[in-house]
C-alpha cells in the first residue's frame, strides 16, 4: 500500500452503490473521531423524486443539481482547517451516475455536452481525498438494504439498474489514481451495532485522521 499522505485538514471520502452503508459509515466514523461530515443531499434534491419515476424526463436536471451541490461542499471544504468525511464523491455523480444515464440515453447529447463542461471545470478547481474507502456489496444485498429503510423513492429502482451500477463502479474504482483506496466488502459487515466491526472500521481510518504514530498497528 503506497504511504499514508497526511494533510492539515484531512479528507476522507466515502464511495459506493446505493445501500452499501455509506451513509451510516459515515455516521460511525464521524461520532467516534468529532470530525466533520459532508453528506450526500438525496433529501434535498428537488427532482429525485421525479427522476426515479421517469428518469428520462428529469435525469439531466437531477445529476446538474448533485454537480452544483457537491462542487459547493468542496469549497466548503477549501475553506475548512479540519478533518472531513464525504459521504460519495462528486467524481462518482459524473463517471458513474451521470455517466450511466447518457449511455441508457437518459441524458441527451445536448444537455450532456453542457454537464460535462461544467463538470471538466470542476475537476481542475478541487482537492481529491486523501484516502477512498470504496464500499461495495451483491445486488441482492443491496436490494434488501433499500426495502429495509424504506425510502419511497426508491422502492422503484430496478435490480437492473443496480447491477450496472455496481459494474460501473468496478470499473471507476479500477481505473482510479488520485488517491489510495482501501476497498471493503460490507455484506456482512454491521458497523451501526457490532463492536468487532466497528472497530475494524475505525482502526482502518485512524491512519488517515489521526496524527503520526497515533493510528492503527496494524
Amino acid at each position: 500500500m503506497p504511504p499514508i499522505r497526511r494533510s492539515k485538514n484531512p479528507y476522507v471520502a466515502v464511495a459506493g452503490n446505493i445501500g452499501c452503508g455509506k451513509s451510516t459509515l459515515v455516521q460511525v466514523l464521524c461520532e467516534h473521531y468529532g470530525v466533520r461530515p459532508l453528506y450526500e443531499p438525496n433529501e434535498a434534491n428537488p427532482y429525485l423524486k421525479d427522476f426515479y419515476a421517469d428518469m428520462r424526463q428529469h435525469a439531466f436536471k437531477s445529476q446538474m443539481w448533485f454537480l452544483a451541490q457537491k462542487f459547493r461542499m468542496h469549497q466548503s471544504l477549501e475553506r475548512l482547517e479540519e478533518p472531513v468525511i464525504q459521504d460519495r464523491t462528486v467524481w462518482e455523480d459524473a463517471e458513474i451516475f451521470a455517466e450511466g444515464l447518457r449511455h441508457s440515453r437518459y441524458i441527451r447529447p445536448r444537455d450532456w455536452a453542457l454537464y460535462s463542461e461544467f463538470y471538466e471545470g470542476i475537476k481542475e478547481a478541487i482537492r481529491p481525498p486523501d484516502v477512498l474507502f470504496y464500499l461495495h456489496a451483491p445486488v441482492r444485498v443491496i436490494r434488501r438494504r433499500i426495502k429495509q429503510r424504506g425510502r419511497s423513492e426508491e422502492q422503484t429502482i430496478s435490480a437492473r439498474y443496480i447491477r450496472q451500477l455496481n459494474e460501473r463502479y468496478a470499473s471507476f474504482i479500477e481505473s482510479w489514481a488520485r488517491c489510495p483506496v482501501r476497498v471493503i466488502d460490507t455484506s456482512q459487515l454491521r458497523y451501526l451495532d457490532d463492536l468487532w466491526d466497528r472497530q475494524l472500521m475505525l482502526e482502518m481510518v485512524s491512519d488517515y485522521l489521526l496524527p503520526p504514530g497515533k493510528g492503527s498497528k496494524r
